[in-house]
């Protein structure tokens, strides 16, 4: 009863709020010949929420093919631009990309240690976002210094095979879903911070509990902002976590990185096994750095690539693997391509994938129609023209990469899998469709951890062709015998069921 009061205050509230700004906060006039983008037709006080669906980008996508690609929303407050075609997500990434290069402020950043004054991932285009993303690029996340991480991604791999060997020679049916997250948390924590989430030391597990309640904080907060006037009710309802929550983060993050300060010392500059923490500390005490970052700015910076390396990574791997699944012969094809580079006496390394064109292309194609993070905004910094179309500066830009790599222009039967399509020169995503290709991002603000990501994908999911088959029971299809690729509900894409099969042992390439 409490809880359907609550809701019913809130309702009364927003209403309220909602109809005195309609009352006076009205629109400034617009200049002679101003074009904005079509709109859907629009309800009071809501604007277009009622046109949004449980599954945000399969709604989006709904819209793009009943109105139009290029559309203005209002979502009750909150105004947007959304784009959901091929040629405009081009025309913004080659023309446009120097108007889109900041992402929107978070709505909780003046309240919690995670806000986007002191992260990378979401800071405005300026100084900061730039040198961190040099030093990304140069030393963290390059390809450098992922290569000095693969022994740590393929032992991961191999606990991961032990376990799947484990639960098949029982003939039991594995949570391939939470098996597979347990592989992507290890991996990611033992890149940052040398420590196992299921290890014995259980700082690692306790940033991955921080990371899930931090993700349901800024799921609340996000709502109330939507509604405006509300947020600052939402941020006095929720004090007491948004206190706990980056408390307990900060004390967490502060304990490691006086761990690897002290280790930094006894081991001097010579320090091998440098994790991405050691790395970033070295650049923190960098007396000449062009910035001198925060300890604040640190974490923020580790919690960024928590959240970014550990869900998006696993519901990749999962996709991935499910789309070959559920298609024998581009399983069976990717595995003579194994067997033919690789030999069978040997476990897959990530050195092979460039000898691996169609396995490329098969992942190419799974996240093509995918996309872990199907939805991405930017911040239009100065009036100018998409579609010819006016965008005014300050508008958010939601970029739907669901509908723009399922674009019919540009893919030809744009919703079956089929991999041949990246093999050809001219549809190769590294050639002419570079700009249509945006499972992670595009532009100036594509995602940084891009590389670490696709350096466990490719040692996982190669190993997982080449070591097992997988028996789906119980599942969609005639014989129950397919993943069910339905999503959940929200904005990410991620398997609304968990995929459970019995893994079988074809080659057992990984045990000592």
């Amino acid at each position: 009863m409490i809880a359907i009061q609550y809701v019913l205050a809130i309702f009364v509230l927003w209403v309220i709020t909602v109809f005195l700004q309609f009352i006076f906060k009205r629109p400034g006039k617009k200049p002679a010949g101003y074009c904005p983008p079509p709109s859907p037709p629009t309800l009071p006080l809501i604007g277009h929420l009622h046109l949004l669906t449980p599954v945000a980008y399969k709604g989006f996508h709904a819209l793009n093919n009943k109105y139009g690609p290029l559309l203005y929303l209002r979502l009750a407050t909150y105004p947007a631009v959304l784009v959901s075609s091929a040629p405009l997500a081009t025309e913004i990434f080659k023309e446009l990309d120097v108007h889109f290069t900041s992402r929107i402020k978070s709505p909780f950043e003046d309240n919690l240690l995670f806000g986007s004054s002191t992260s990378f991932f979401n800071a405005p285009y300026g100084d900061y976002w730039k040198f961190m993303k040099k030093i990304c690029t140069k030393e963290l996340l390059g390809t450098s210094q992922m290569k000095k991480l693969k022994n740590v991604r393929r032992e991961e791999v191999v606990r991961f095979l032990s376990k799947m060997l484990e639960i098949g020679q029982k003939n039991e049916v594995a949570n391939v879903s939470a098996e597979v997250l347990t592989l992507a948390n290890n991996s990611t924590c033992r890149m940052i911070m040398s420590a196992r989430c299921s290890g014995e030391d259980n700082q690692a597990e306790k940033c991955r509990g921080l990371v899930s309640e931090s993700f349901d904080l800024a799921a609340k907060l996000a709502l109330f902002s939507v509604f405006g006037p509300l947020k600052r009710i939402g941020v006095w309802y929720l004090r007491k976590k948004i206190a706990d929550v980056p408390k307990r983060y900060d004390e967490l993050f502060e304990n490691v990185l006086v761990e690897h300060e002290e280790k930094a010392k006894r081991e001097g500059p010579h320090m091998e096994n440098k994790d991405l923490m050691d790395i970033l500390l070295e650049v923190y005490h960098d007396k000449n750095a062009e910035i001198r970052i925060t300890r604040k700015q640190m974490k923020t910076f580790f919690l960024d690539l928590f959240t970014g390396g550990t869900n998006t990574t696993s519901d990749a791997i999962l996709w991935i693997l499910a789309e070959l699944v559920n298609h024998p012969a581009a399983f069976k094809k990717l595995r003579e391509e194994i067997d033919s580079a690789v030999g069978t006496e040997r476990l897959v390394d990530e050195e092979d994938i460039p000898n691996l064109p169609y396995f490329q292309a098969c992942v190419k194609e799974a996240l093509r129609l995918n996309p872990p993070v199907p939805l991405f905004d930017r911040i239009c910094g100065e009036n100018c023209k998409l579609g010819g179309y006016d965008i005014p500066k300050g508008i958010t830009m939601i970029m739907n990469a669901y509908s723009i790599m399922r674009d019919p222009k540009i893919f030809e039967n744009p919703n079956d899998f089929i991999p041949e399509r990246f093999l050809t020169e001219q549809d190769n995503a590294k050639g002419q469709n570079l700009q249509v290709y945006v499972p992670f991002g595009g532009g100036r603000r594509m995602c940084p951890g891009t590389n670490m990501t696709s350096s466990l994908i490719n040692c996982s999911v190669t190993a997982m062709v080449q070591c097992f088959d997988w028996k789906v029971l119980g599942g969609d299809g005639p014989d129950g015998s397919k993943v069910n690729m339905d999503s959940k509900s929200g904005v990410v894409k991620s398997m609304d069921k968990p995929f459970v099969a019995i893994p079988v042992l074809r080659s057992n390439l990984f045990s000592a």
